[in-house]
């Protein structure tokens, strides 16, 4: 699986505080050898992402993420409020 990341997510990375990043870095690394592992809380998600799945990465951080082919890119990041507003 070719992991990428979208300029949207890239973007949205850029915002996040350090200590943000870093949670980030290590949410990436579970999801990368278990991408259902319970602490991830990997979901589908509906309207706008309708396709798309998303995992926890802090108590209101979510990284929405596509899979497309053997690709799966990271789309956005960001709390509920600001994916979903």
């Amino acid at each position: 699986m070719i992991f990428g990341y979208s300029h949207s997510f890239k973007k949205d990375y850029k915002k996040l505080p350090p200590k943000i990043k870093k949670q980030l870095g290590i949410r990436i690394e579970i999801f990368k050898l278990n991408q259902f592992d319970r602490i991830l809380n990997n979901h589908a998600v509906h309207h706008p992402y309708t396709g798309c799945r998303s995992i926890n990465i802090t108590g209101d951080l979510r990284a929405l993420y596509e899979v497309d082919g053997d690709k799966l890119i990271f789309i956005r990041i960001g709390t509920h409020s600001e994916l979903y507003e």
